[in-house]
């Protein structure tokens, strides 16, 4: 490559040459955003927008419901949670709120 003062890096998804700070903002993942457009972060609290059916658990989560400690799956539109008698639950970022 002509013309550059640090070393590229080569993007195998997008087939491009990334300049150093480029390829450290995509290597950081998505950003995951709430209902009204917090972004969320691991161990950040929410609350739910709207009530939920969970698959499988054969019970509704209502809104207003507190999930602590969540965790980011890498994908924009999900988060890892635990609640109560509910293993394994992924919840999609739309329909939750960050806590202040």
């Amino acid at each position: 490559m002509a013309g550059g003062d640090g070393d590229y890096v080569y993007d195998e998804e997008s087939g491009e040459w990334l300049s150093p700070e480029e390829a450290a903002a995509k290597a950081e993942g998505p950003d995951v955003v709430d209902a009204v457009g917090n972004v969320l972060a691991d161990g950040d609290a929410v609350t739910l927008t709207k009530d939920l059916k969970v698959k499988g658990a054969g019970q509704t989560l209502k809104r207003g419901t507190l999930i602590r400690s969540i965790r980011l799956t890498g994908d924009a539109q999900e988060i890892d949670c635990k609640h109560e008698g509910i293993k394994g639950l992924v919840l999609r970022a739309e329909f939750v709120k960050k806590r202040s």
